[in-house]
């Protein structure tokens, strides 16, 4: 069985990069039944918060997608210490007692790159058994073959076959002197424990395979399958960042402007991937179906936003175009709950207020437009817009409007119909173009001078409220 793990750091809020590989290691194991681990890799005691952990569950929580089992790895280190030890047992790791920190290998050294402390690589064992029984710290490194120097290969589901030589590879830091895993020792132990078979990741990890692949064999676990993907960079080309480019890149952000979790999930699978058919709106169903890494494109995606907008153009059409096709039963509760988050709440029965959500939702683009734009359904204090003001102050307006009112509340019937005839009676009487009544009772009742079809909106608004706008004004 397929087993693909997602494993963010809890060091900041949830990434849209780190949201798009989750979506695609779910759609992968959905689409072959497997087994969708979540693992917070939380080591690193230095940066981690829980402030952002419980972002990344919010993060996830909105998506919608589920896990079926999940993990802390910081709740797993004896795991990880052993076979760190089990590795330094069998002489394919040492102890390195000149640790100015356990990550040496990512600083520069001289004039080449740091492959290694000769001195500890050639400590004796009952030396370095002996100093690490004296208390001296020390870091436990991982013995990179270098004599013979042989080549590592695999081949990248989406980048192809990658190859790299041993002796160009340093002496990685497994445990550090405080007694803590490094990312190396951590993600490995437990991939194995775990029975991953797929790793699905960023790019920007492509390069720790090798060093990753060469724990996997040392151990004689199986060496899962690996697929790395594409950046997400910004409009200027650089990669998107936490620190530089603040909420544009938070999921979080997309939540909070009102975009359906399915039409955001829909855009961040096209950030980097196709279904080679020019679709661009698909179904969370149409998604799974359809995803495979072979439709993972190579290059970096552009996720576009300026310094005054962060959301995406293309983003926020898909979501224009969910919100519009998305089945009303399953869009009125999301509607409804968006509302009560911003202190507004449904007008009339379940019924009712679906059919008022399916009627406004095709001029609106996200949900915030039903608590600002759409308002007027949900509530009784409204702003009224300037143009549609100058259609209410048309001279003889306001009379005709009480007089509309007087008629509808005399009339059993309040349908689109009937309305529109009673409507249309009362201006031929008074010799007024229909036009001015039609303009003129859209402003009263949604403060707007454009909206969905004119007798729609008395029907949306609801008879009582109808008459008592059309007498207020």
């Amino acid at each position: 069985m397929i087993r693909a793990r997602f494993a963010p750091s809890p060091t900041g809020y949830l990434h849209i990069g780190s949201a798009r590989t989750f979506i695609f290691n779910w759609l992968y194991v959905r689409k072959h039944k497997g087994t969708m681990v979540l693992r917070i890799d939380d080591t690193d005691v230095d940066r981690n918060s829980e402030a952002s952990l419980q972002s990344i569950y919010e993060g996830l929580h909105w998506l919608n997608l589920g896990w079926d089992e999940c993990y802390r790895q910081s709740e797993r280190l004896d795991l990880h210490r052993k076979l760190a030890f089990n590795l330094l047992e069998r002489g394919l790791a040492y102890r390195d007692f000149k640790p100015a920190a356990a990550d040496l290998e990512e600083k520069g050294h001289g004039d080449g790159p740091w492959l290694c402390n000769p001195e500890m690589r050639a400590l004796s064992r009952e030396e370095s058994d002996r100093r690490a029984a004296g208390g001296e710290p020390f870091v436990i490194r991982f013995r990179v073959e270098r004599d013979p120097a042989y080549e590592i290969n695999f081949v990248d589901q989406v980048y192809g076959p990658q190859s790299k030589l041993t002796a160009d590879i340093e002496d990685f830091a497994l445990l550090r002197s405080n007694g803590m895993p490094t990312y190396h020792l951590a993600s490995c132990a437990d991939d194995i424990d775990l029975n991953i078979t797929h790793v699905i990741r960023g790019q920007d990890h492509l390069t720790n395979t090798f060093k990753h692949i060469l724990i996997f064999k040392a151990t004689g676990a199986h060496v899962p399958h690996f697929a790395h993907l594409p950046l997400l960079i910004a409009p200027d080309g650089a990669k998107l960042s936490k620190r530089k480019h603040g909420p544009v890149v938070s999921v979080t952000t997309y939540r909070d402007q009102g975009f359906l979790a399915a039409a955001y999930i829909n855009f961040l699978c096209l950030l980097g991937w196709s279904p080679k058919d020019n679709r661009e709106q698909m179904t969370l169903y149409e998604l799974t179906t359809a995803f495979s890494l072979e439709g993972v494109h190579r290059s970096n995606a552009v996720v576009n936003f300026s310094d005054t907008d962060p959301i995406d153009p293309k983003a926020l059409w898909l979501n224009s175009q969910h919100l519009r096709t998305m089945p009303i039963e399953s869009l009125a509760p999301v509607v409804a709950q968006w509302l009560k988050d911003n202190g507004l709440s449904r007008y009339g029965d379940e019924a009712f207020f679906a059919h008022v959500v399916d009627t406004i939702r095709t001029r609106y683009a996200t949900l915030l437009d039903f608590s600002t734009k759409g308002r007027a359904y949900f509530a009784d204090d409204f702003e009224i817009e300037p143009q549609a003001l100058e259609k209410l102050n048309v001279p003889g307006a306001r009379e005709l409007l009480h007089e509309l009112a007087d008629r509808l509340e005399a009339q059993n019937e309040f349908t689109e119909a009937s309305v529109e005839a009673t409507l249309r009676k009362l201006a031929e009487e008074h010799g007024v173009k229909a036009g001015v009544l039609i303009n003129a009772s859209r402003a009263a009742l949604t403060g707007q001078s454009v909206g969905p079809s004119a007798f729609a909106v008395f029907v949306c608004i609801g008879r009582e409220r109808t008459i008592n706008r059309l007498r207020r004004v």
